[in-house]
């Protein structure tokens, strides 16, 4: 299996989400520059976190318009799985490879901390490593995570099984209390119509190893191998 991170300027979870990676592939994953209009094939695109192009404008924004991005939203209408992490997950919003938007949190606060998440869906590439209704910790480090689409989206993600995890409590209780940023159905993460595009506030990247403090995020990673090799 061969993977592949984009590098914007301003990413800051480039380094930790190859890591993971690399751990569960066994081989590093190829560093791609925001600025490189191709690439070699991959089984897998990651977008990381962080703060592309410093946030200026709109979250991601910048970003969804680099020259590399034409590619990546080719070979996602082709079925190569993107997965998007926090700012990546602004990114797959801002390209239209997901509906709706990603707003300032709803207590207008960054917010850096470990919350639990409900696996809604276990049908895809990215959640097939978990059992739905599995209760996950993973941590959060954003600004503008407060999911919004309109009404008729909401319906659709959730008719058509597409809204990947919610934030809930460690009982996988899905309450206002547990919804940490203000995101309509406390929605964390959503998939796209050919369930091949994963996007995600929370980073299953940073809680990979024993040594970060936890390996729920290990699962995500190791699933890609098998079934993505």
């Amino acid at each position: 299996m061969h993977a592949a991170v984009v590098v914007f300027p301003g990413s800051n979870c480039d380094r930790d989400v190859e890591v993971a990676l690399a751990r569960s592939i066994g081989r590093a994953p190829l560093r791609v520059w925001h600025r490189d209009p191709g690439f070699p094939k991959v089984d897998l695109i990651v977008l990381p976190g962080g703060f592309s192009y410093g946030d200026y404008l709109r979250s991601g924004a910048m970003a969804a318009r680099s020259p590399v991005m034409g590619e990546v939203i080719r070979r996602a209408n082709q079925g190569v799985p993107v997965l998007g992490i926090c700012n990546g997950f602004q990114v797959l919003t801002e390209t239209g490879l997901l509906p709706g938007a990603l707003m300032r949190n709803a207590g207008l606060k960054f917010i850096c901390r470990d919350v639990h998440l409900k696996v809604e869906t276990a049908a895809s590439a990215f959640t097939g490593g978990y059992a739905k209704s599995q209760v996950v910790r993973f941590p959060v480090a954003h600004h503008d995570g407060n999911y919004f689409a309109d009404a008729g989206t909401l319906k659709r993600l959730e008719d058509e099984d597409r809204v990947a995890f919610r934030y809930c409590d460690p009982q996988g209780r899905v309450t206002a209390e547990t919804n940490v940023n203000g995101s309509l159905g406390n929605i964390a993460g959503i998939l796209s119509e050919k369930r091949n595009v994963l996007g995600l506030m929370p980073h299953p990247e940073r809680l990979a190893d024993p040594e970060l403090g936890g390996t729920d995020g290990r699962a995500m990673f190791d699933h890609f191998v098998r079934v993505l090799h």
